[in-house]
């Protein structure tokens, strides 16, 4: 008898459990006492933040045709399900009346705090100017947590493996993030006396749009891309495995400054 999808994402879940609430207890929440840590907190974890769109346009470029001349793709279900994504990530509502990126809100969140955008916008220049990931890294000077964490994104979307990319974006960003970003709310509240309320708001937008909508989306991605091929599914178990290891660790680099 045929394992159902819903099984396999159980056992993943269950296997990512001890990860998921070693992050949720991380010592980090702790360190965000005043505005001055949020920025310094906010200046490394917008390259996650940039690399989850990386990690969201890789998916959408394996399960759906963005080349020219167009081609159909046969499996329009997870075609849909992709573009529905993109859609609520790549342009947002702006809590202004326009549309943004969730980049370009956590951009706005930034300034509002003070916090140094240089280094981000500096690393996008030179991406955008077809400088490799790792080298425009080490013109920035990122820090080795910080670092780390873009290569391990990276190493998913380069293997150009549809259900490994998709577990690592289902299971290490959909699925997480918004218990993540309630912790980071409740410390905000507490701590930014009304000086951070454009951060806040990405966060809610976060924490509504993937817990409602995205993270439920994902997983049908996710089940669509795996099948019933076990291979797959392991190697999914897997790529989840690793893409909250290394959060753990780009939050471990923030504790010790590295």
């Amino acid at each position: 008898m045929t394992e159902s999808s819903d099984s396999r994402i159980a056992k993943i879940e269950a296997a990512l459990q001890p990860r998921r609430e070693a992050l949720l207890t991380h010592p980090v929440y702790e360190q965000l006492t005043d505005v001055d840590a949020l920025r310094l907190f906010m200046e490394r974890h917008v390259f996650a933040v940039w690399d989850f769109m990386s990690l969201l346009k890789s998916l959408q470029r394996e399960t759906t045709c963005v080349d020219i001349p167009w081609t159909p793709k046969a499996d329009g279900a997870s075609c849909r399900l992709i573009n529905e994504i993109v859609l609520g990530e790549e342009c947002d509502e702006d809590g202004k009346g326009g549309y943004w990126s969730h980049f370009e809100l956590y951009l706005d969140a930034m300034r509002e705090v003070g916090a140094n955008v240089e280094p981000i916008e500096t690393f996008i220049h030179m991406v955008a100017d077809g400088i490799d990931v790792v080298s425009a890294g080490l013109h920035a000077a990122l820090p080795p947590s910080v670092d780390q964490f873009l290569a391990q994104t990276f190493q998913l979307i380069d293997s150009r493996n549809p259900a490994v990319i998709a577990a690592g974006f289902t299971f290490g960003r959909e699925d997480l993030l918004p218990s993540v970003f309630q912790k980071l709310v409740e410390r905000i509240n507490e701590q930014s006396h009304g000086k951070a309320d454009r951060f806040l708001y990405y966060l809610h937008r976060h924490i509504e749009i993937d817990g409602d909508e995205h993270g439920p989306l994902s997983r049908r991605l996710l089940a669509n891309l795996c099948g019933d091929d076990d291979a797959k599914w392991q190697a999914a178990q897997h790529a989840a495995e690793m893409a909250l290891e290394a959060r753990i660790e780009l939050w471990n680099g923030m504790v010790s400054g590295h």
